[in-house]
């Protein structure tokens, strides 16, 4: 029985750590959200209102590029995907990542 490979191919682990920066996004915006209410003694002032939307405008550039990639990602899987045959040596009962 052949073993499976020590790495993984490196298209599939970007994609995968792509998509887990992109589940990281929503507690990466709690964490930043949260950081004026150590200095809220003071109130919200401009420079509070300030630092909150351009938090607001950053999260929601990153997502868009995280976005972005994650679609790109998946198309070159669906195009090798395609290119290969579909399951081609991934064996019967193996899912489309190649895990078993």
């Amino acid at each position: 029985m052949a073993r499976a490979p020590l790495f993984l191919a490196r298209q599939g682990y970007r994609r995968r750590r792509l998509a887990d920066m992109a589940r990281l996004m929503p507690v990466l915006g709690l964490a930043l959200f949260l950081v004026p209410l150590l200095d809220a003694n003071g109130g919200f002032g401009a420079g509070m209102l300030i630092y909150l939307f351009t938090v607001w405008f950053g999260l929601i550039a990153g997502t868009a590029v995280l976005a972005r990639r994650l679609c790109v990602a998946a198309q070159q899987q669906d195009a090798e995907t395609a290119t290969t045959g579909a399951g081609a040596g991934n064996g019967a009962g193996a899912d489309p990542e190649g895990r078993r």
